[in-house]
């Protein structure tokens, strides 16, 4: 059996002999620049990023028309600017802390250089967190429920984001047999040829499902369904719903980075959103008492 390899772009470039097992092709560049410019291109995980916050603002939007905002909607692109960039700052942040410290300390402007790629989740979830909490003060707007917005929105972004994470080529599984198991070129020195490449789950697609289309569900169900009574339950819940799956899909996925007393970093930072979100519908259920 074959299995048919494309360049990037797109453009057919061998069969694969011996193999059944789909090989991952996609250029991640949407528009690539000239050599000699600081920056590569543009990148399809930049575009996704641009989409997931589009998609972010049409679902607050339209909690608006059915009265579900804790803020006026004049609060709307204010409140979504401070999240965004608190998502992006933090997410940028958070990788070179968490996951790429000794170049941070080698050499410190790793960090503005954002076309080589590397952003955390979990520093994501710090920068939002951090945004929402300065707005909200400004504004005179509750914390708990503004959170409790993002959190029904946030599965959005994860979705989006773990896409671009497939299309990438990045982030892949570890090695695996199973029929769905993809081909990344990239998993593999150079030069390697693919018959030789090992199929690897593709934990991108597993993290897009789980924290994306099952948090998403999840969350819809308690926003709109059954939401709970007090502010900060729902993000509470999020939040620890977050942490499982991710603890789970990290032992499908390949460690990118040395581990944390046997976990990988993802298990281990995971452990202190589960703690976060704990803390939040304790808060939750002390104010309903």
């Amino acid at each position: 059996m074959t299995a048919l390899a494309f360049a990037p772009g797109g453009r057919y470039l061998a069969a694969v002999p011996f193999c059944a097992y789909l090989v991952h092709g996609l250029n991640p560049v949407l528009i690539r620049f000239p050599e000699s410019w600081p920056v590569g291109g543009i990148y399809w995980y930049g575009i996704a990023y641009i989409v997931a916050f589009f998609a972010i603002y049409i679902f607050i939007f339209t909690c608006g028309r059915f009265g579900r905002l804790p803020f006026p909607r004049s609060q709307v692109v204010p409140f979504l600017s401070a999240v965004a960039a608190g998502a992006v700052v933090g997410g940028r942040i958070g990788y070179e802390l968490l996951y790429d410290f000794a170049a941070l300390m080698a050499d410190p402007l790793e960090l503005f250089r954002i076309w080589r790629g590397g952003m955390s989740s979990h520093g994501g979830f710090v920068g939002v967190a951090v945004a929402i909490l300065v707005h909200c003060r400004r504004n005179g707007i509750s914390a708990l429920a503004a959170a409790d917005l993002i959190a029904a929105s946030a599965p959005l972004g994860l979705f989006i984001g773990r896409i671009a994470n497939f299309v990438n080529g990045e982030l892949y599984g570890k090695p695996s047999t199973v029929p769905w198991a993809v081909i990344f070129p990239n998993s593999a020195p150079p030069h390697v040829p693919l018959e030789f490449v090992e199929p690897r789950h593709p934990s991108q697609l597993y993290e897009a499902l789980l924290e994306g289309v099952l948090l998403f569900a999840l969350c819809q169900w308690r926003f709109w369904v059954r939401p709970p009574k007090h502010s900060g339950r729902l993000c509470g819940e999020f939040l620890c719903a977050y942490a499982i799956v991710r603890i789970v899909v990290e032992f499908f996925r390949e460690p990118d980075a040395p581990p944390i007393f046997s976990m990988s970093r993802g298990q281990f930072y995971s452990i202190f959103i589960f703690k976060l979100g704990v803390t939040l519908i304790a808060i939750s259920c002390r104010r309903r008492r």
